[in-house]
C-alpha cells in the first residue's frame, strides 16, 4: 500500500484495490455504506494532535494548559475525547454548553466565550460552575456579577483584551485588531478600567488575561508582538491596580494546510513562540510569569477530516469551463462562499491516478456562489464516483445549514478499521420537526 500525502490524516493510505483508505476504513465502502456527503475523521489523527499540543507546551511552559476551541467542530463524541485527552474546553454559546454538559465534560474545565451572551447563557455557565468565563463587555461583566450573586457563587472570570495586533489573514478572522467587536481595547485605558470593574466586582474573582488575534495564521511574529503589549498591560495593571496576572490565555490561530502549497509551523513551533515570547516579555517587564493557555480548534480537527461526495452530473461549457456538480456543496462547507477559502479533490476508487483534465466542483445549491473546488486536476471524473474534498474536519459541519432544504451529512469516526456514527445524517422529516401546520 502506498501513502497518501497531507492535506489527508497521517493514516491515508491506497489500500490493494487502488481505493483511498482513511483510519484503515475504504472511503469508497464508507460512502456506500453511510451515504453521502460525508464527513469521516481519522479518530486517532485527533487524539495525536492532541497529545502533541499537550507535549510541546507542557514541555515549555509548567501548568500549561490546552483548550480546545469547540467553535472549529463540536458533538457529544468529540467532547468526550477531548476528556480522554486532558484538554479543556472553550465553547462559545448556551448550545456548545449544552452540548459539553450533556456529554459529561467536567464543568471546571469548561471557559465559557462570546462577545454576546444572554443572560440565560450567563447564568446556565454559572448554574453548572463552568471554571471561568472570558468577559467581552462592561455590560456583560454587570450581568455576570447579578447573576452569580443570585447563585450565591463566586464566579473566575477573565478579562478579554483587544491587543491591537493585525494577523495576516483574512478580514473575517482577524480578531486581535483595534477595530474588533471582540474584547476590550488598550486604547483610552478601556481594558484597565474593565479590570478595575471586575476587581470590584462582588461575585468576580479575576483570574487574568485573555487574547486572540486571529485563526488561520503562519506566521508567529504577530504572537510576539501580542506578548510584548500585554506584558506592558499586564505591567501597568499590577503598578496602577495592584492586579496581578495568573493565568494568561493568549487564544489559538495556528494555521492548517488545506492544500499541498500551504506550510504552517508545526506544533512545536507555535509552542516555541508562543511560550518563549511570553517569559521573554514577562521577564522585561518584571513580572512573575503566569500560567499559559492556548485554545486550538482548527489545528486539532481540520486536518483529520474528509468530506465525501457523489459526483451526480458533468457539464462542459466549450473554451470556458467544465463542472462537476456534486450532491452537497455550501450546506456543509461554507468556506469557500464565505472566505474564498482554498481546497482540494481526488476520487476515492483512484486517487494516484494522473489527471486528464482541469475540473471545477460545484455544490448542488441554488447559488453561483456555490463553488466548493475552482480548477481542480481529476483523472476523468463521471457520474457515480465518489469525491473527497480533505482537511474539512474545521468549520464543516460546525457551520453547516439547511439551505435549499439540505439535511445535514451524518459524521463517522474510523479507526482501526472500524467506523462509527457520532452524529447521524438528517432526515426530510428532520427538516420540519419543529415545523407547526397552518389549522
Amino acid at each position: 500500500m502506498s501513502i497518501i500525502i497531507p492535506p489527508l490524516p497521517r493514516s491515508t493510505r491506497v489500500n490493494a484495490g487502488g481505493h483511498l483508505e482513511v483510519g484503515g476504513c475504504d472511503v469508497a465502502g464508507l460512502a456506500g455504506e453511510f451515504g453521502t456527503p460525508l464527513f469521516i475523521y481519522d479518530e486517532q489523527e485527533i487524539r495525536s494532535r492532541c497529545r502533541e499540543y499537550r507535549r510541546a507546551f507542557e514541555s515549555r511552559a509548567e501548568g500549561a494548559r490546552i483548550i480546545y476551541a469547540s467553535k472549529a467542530f463540536a458533538c457529544l463524541a468529540l467532547f468526550q475525547l477531548m476528556a480522554e485527552e486532558g484538554l479543556s474546553l472553550d465553547v462559545a454559546s448556551g448550545g456548545e454548553l449544552f452540548t459539553a454538559l450533556s456529554a459529561w465534560f467536567p464543568p471546571e474545565e469548561i471557559f465559557l466565550h462570546g462577545n454576546a451572551n444572554t443572560r440565560d447563557e450567563l447564568h446556565q455557565a454559572v448554574r453548572n460552575e463552568v471554571g471561568h468565563v472570558v468577559l467581552d463587555s462592561l455590560d456583560e461583566l454587570g450581568v455576570l456579577d447579578e447573576v452569580a450573586a443570585q447563585a450565591g457563587r463566586i464566579q473566575p472570570v477573565l478579562l478579554r483584551v483587544t491587543p491591537g495586533i493585525e494577523a495576516h489573514t483574512h478580514d473575517y478572522i482577524q480578531t486581535g485588531k483595534q477595530d474588533s467587536k471582540f474584547g476590550f481595547t488598550l486604547s483610552e485605558d478601556a481594558a484597565l478600567a474593565a479590570v478595575k470593574a471586575a476587581m470590584a466586582a462582588a461575585h468576580l474573582e479575576l483570574m487574568g488575561l485573555h487574547c486572540h488575534i486571529g485563526s488561520q495564521i503562519f506566521s508567529m511574529e504577530p504572537y510576539r508582538k501580542t506578548a510584548a503589549v500585554i506584558a506592558d498591560f499586564m505591567a501597568q495593571c499590577r503598578e496602577q491596580l495592584g492586579f496581578e496576572c495568573r493565568l494568561l490565555d493568549m487564544g489559538g490561530g495556528l494555521g492548517i494546510a488545506y492544500t499541498a502549497d500551504d506550510q504552517p509551523p508545526s506544533v512545536a513551533d507555535y509552542a516555541e513562540a508562543v511560550t518563549s515570547a511570553v517569559a521573554a516579555e514577562t521577564r522585561r517587564a518584571g513580572l512573575e510569569l503566569p500560567r499559559i493557555a492556548v485554545e486550538p480548534g482548527r489545528s486539532i480537527v481540520a486536518n483529520a477530516g474528509l468530506t465525501a461526495y457523489e459526483i451526480e452530473t458533468i457539464k462542459s461549457i466549450p473554451g470556458v469551463r467544465k463542472y462537476a456538480a456534486v450532491n452537497g456543496g455550501m450546506s456543509d462547507n461554507l468556506r469557500p462562499a464565505l472566505y474564498g477559502a482554498a481546497y482540494t479533490a481526488l476520487i476515492a476508487s483512484r486517487p494516484e491516478a494522473a489527471p486528464t483534465e482541469t475540473v471545477t466542483i460545484a455544490g448542488k445549491h441554488c447559488e453561483s456562489g456555490d463553488i466548493l473546488v475552482k480548477d481542480a486536476p481529476l483523472p476523468d471524473p463521471a457520474p457515480g464516483d465518489i469525491l473527497v474534498t480533505p482537511a474539512t474536519g474545521a468549520y464543516g459541519y460546525s457551520m453547516a445549514s439547511n439551505y435549499n432544504g439540505q439535511p445535514r451529512p451524518a459524521v463517522v469516526f474510523v479507526r482501526d478499521g472500524n467506523a462509527r456514527v457520532v452524529i447521524r445524517r438528517e432526515t426530510y422529516e428532520d427538516l420540519i420537526r419543529l415545523n407547526e401546520r397552518s389549522q
